[in-house]
């Protein structure tokens, strides 16, 4: 079977025909994730539920080594190996403990507490930009609006969100290997770099923002130290507004592509919770899960994965599995039930899942209201290089 590269900007525009193949014949596959490296991709929706809770898939590299494994991991500079050690990539109990310090600030109670800040910012960028006619959505409006939230909660300076976003892209659009990752070294120094600078300035001087809550937070007696403090605000920079930003564009380009139902919601405000889920679905800001490794010998589908196996779920895939999901292929935002697994499930589900579902509730209805006549421009669509993320680089839209 020909294997696309599943990372190209011209997968990403059409990747649902490859995976219903998968699916149908190929549940796991081996891949190409970049020079020199193989993986395991799952592709039905009860493979990668399984994945997310499998005690045999680890997060750390080094529980997946053979006992005789000698062989060095490859190096990395000293100033990116506090990222190796972030909260998404390590195993209980470390991961315990990290996520139990972050959830101590990252309450529920600070993301309800955005709801009125995100209105407000989603109300002024569409009074803003009604009577130009045209825009690109992604950045004059997807962006702004989680990229301000996130900042806001974390108590980055405003003035330096695009400067973040900057540092973001480049980051989360490089291959794992090779030259991509290469070119994106000079952005996360300068990324690292600035977070230092931040916690510095907390310390010093504490506000009520996420930071300072970070520099504070205390379970048990622990703490974050330096290097885990900044690998947890440089996750939470970059998967605070990545993941809204592509559900925005993401789901405003599939309701302009599916007329019906986005009258259907235009029409019925109540139905926006609903909407979301099914966006997030059909439409969700995931390809793949991050990655996990074998941590031992097993066989699925009659394929024997060994122990330190890279293996990966496409959550794209999974979410339109015919055998979970009835018509999996049509956009229909009264679905129920809608068990999808557009941000993940077990231990490292996503923490900010309720911020990114309370952006995209507002956001949704506020642009497709205030600018009734909305419509995809000609030649509209620009689409990102990236592994895990599927996204809009670039979406014109006029009315």
């Amino acid at each position: 079977m020909l294997i696309p590269n599943i990372a190209s900007p011209t997968f990403k525009a059409n990747p649902f025909e490859f995976y219903t193949r998968l699916r149908a014949a190929f549940p796991i596959q081996s891949v190409r994730i970049a020079k020199g490296q193989d993986a395991w991709l799952l592709s039905r929706y009860d493979d990668a539920l399984a994945m997310f809770k499998d005690d045999r898939l680890v997060k750390d590299k080094l529980n997946a080594r053979q006992p005789d494994d000698t062989t060095k991991e490859p190096w990395l500079p000293g100033f990116l190996k506090p990222l190796a050690r972030n909260m998404l990539d390590v195993d209980v109990p470390d991961h315990t403990r990290l996520r139990s310090l972050v959830q101590k600030a990252f309450t529920p109670r600070l993301v309800e507490e955005m709801r009125g800040r995100v209105q407000e910012l989603a109300n002024s960028l569409i009074l803003s930009l009604r009577e130009k006619r045209s825009m690109d959505l992604i950045r004059a409006f997807a962006l702004p609006i989680p990229t301000t939230v996130i900042a806001e909660m974390l108590g980055v300076p405003i003035a330096d969100q695009q400067k973040f976003h900057h540092w973001s892209t480049s980051i989360t659009s490089a291959d794992p290997t090779g030259w991509r990752m290469v070119m994106a070294i000079p952005q996360a120094v300068q990324f690292l770099r600035y977070i230092r600078k931040l916690v510095r300035t907390k310390r010093e001087s504490p506000k009520d923002d996420l930071i300072s809550a970070l520099v504070l937070a205390e379970e048990a007696g622990d703490k974050l130290n330096e290097d885990e403090l900044v690998a947890m605000i440089f996750l939470l920079l970059i998967a605070g507004h990545e993941t809204t930003v592509n559900l925005l564009g993401n789901g405003i380009l599939s309701l302009l592509q599916h007329s019906t139902e986005l009258d259907l919601l235009r029409n019925h405000s109540d139905l926006i919770t609903s909407a979301v889920e099914e966006l997030l679905r059909f439409c969700g800001p995931l390809d793949l899960s991050t990655e996990r490794y074998a941590g031992q010998d097993f066989e699925i589908h009659g394929q024997l994965v060994r122990r330190g196996d890279l293996v990966y779920a496409s959550i794209a895939s999974a979410n339109r599995d015919e055998r979970q999901f009835p018509s999996a292929e049509a956009l229909q935002i009264q679905r129920t039930p809608n068990r999808h697994l557009a941000f993940g499930m077990g231990i490292h589900y996503c923490l900010g899942a309720p911020l990114a579902r309370l952006e995209a509730q507002i956001a949704i209805p506020v642009l497709i209201r205030q600018i009734p006549t909305v419509r995809l421009a000609p030649q509209a669509l620009h689409w990102r290089r990236s592994l895990n993320i599927r996204g809009v680089k670039r979406l014109i839209l006029e009315w």
